[in-house]
């Protein structure tokens, strides 16, 4: 993939379209004539704006496509989804057209005990079509290795409060494959069991980053009546396929803290959010 300058941005017109919002719907298992068009989509549907158009041949030789803009090459294989934030300034609106500005924000080269890493900063801003309104900014922030540290250097389990709303969830293939095809995402850790095992040394297929955020802005907005106006994720240790996951959300204020422990106890995703009543 071909390097960009720093805050070189890309544009890209993008269209929330009705068979879009629909697949999510079916992907969550919701029903999905509940959407029309001029609704709102939900928050934390939006990474059907987010899709790269990369071509095969500009691929990463993990299938990772970027999300709108090429990440430097760094001459380092192993690529982890590190975090991401984003800020809602309004609803997005279905049947509307949006325009997107994305751009490597910034490269950080560090040495770690397992070698060279690299941090990459990409940043997104979705404006209606043809205004200065913005819908909403989003980061995320890639890790770039060598090769991927050894399991010790995972998070210690944490116990887990015993005044959160908790649920228990355990996506399979299947959902892993939907959401990968709605976000045109083909970096083959999600949708490839041999590669994720036998070339980036995982027990099985990895849940997306993006995923494991969706599941739980959608717990607090369907089970705990709450719209995310904004979060900051960190995600500390990969989750993997068919394994039960539990998701716990706690509030304070209008502050809330969203967490996704694995199988064995160990925290793996961290967002902080803020959040308001549905329809507030």
């Amino acid at each position: 993939m071909s390097e960009l300058p720093l805050d070189e941005r890309v544009t890209r017109y993008e269209h929330c379209s009705l068979p879009q919002v629909r697949r999510v719907a079916a992907m969550l298992d919701q029903n999905p004539d509940r959407w029309s068009n001029g609704d709102h989509l939900p928050r934390g549907w939006q990474f059907i704006l987010m899709g790269a158009d990369t071509t095969r041949s500009q691929l990463r030789a993990d299938g990772f496509p970027g999300l709108g803009v090429a990440l430097p090459d760094v001459g380092l294989p192993q690529l982890v989804l590190g975090g991401r934030s984003v800020e809602f300034m309004n609803d997005i609106v279905i049947g509307q057209a949006y325009r997107r500005e994305s751009y490597v924000q910034s490269v950080k080269h560090k040495e770690v005990s397992s070698g060279p890493m690299a941090i990459v900063t990409v940043a997104h801003e979705v404006f209606l079509e043809d205004g200065e309104d913005a819908a909403f900014a989003e980061t995320q922030t890639y890790i770039l290795m060598a090769k991927r540290p050894e399991s010790g250097n995972t998070p210690s389990r944490e116990s887990i409060s015993p005044h959160a709303a908790m649920k228990t969830v355990t996506p399979d293939d299947t959902l892993l494959f939907q959401y990968s095809a709605l976000g045109f995402n083909s970096h083959r850790i999600h949708i490839d069991r041999a590669y994720a095992r036998e070339v980036d040394g995982y027990p099985d297929l990895v849940v997306n980053g993006g995923l494991a955020t969706l599941l739980l802005t959608e717990y607090l907005r369907t089970d705990l009546g709450h719209q995310i106006n904004g979060l900051k994720a960190r995600h500390m240790a990969p989750l993997f396929v068919d394994r039960p996951q539990t998701l716990i959300a706690r509030q304070e204020d209008d502050l809330w803290t969203l967490r996704i422990h694995d199988e064995n106890g160990r925290l793996a995703v961290d967002i902080q959010a803020r959040a308001t009543p549905c329809g507030g």
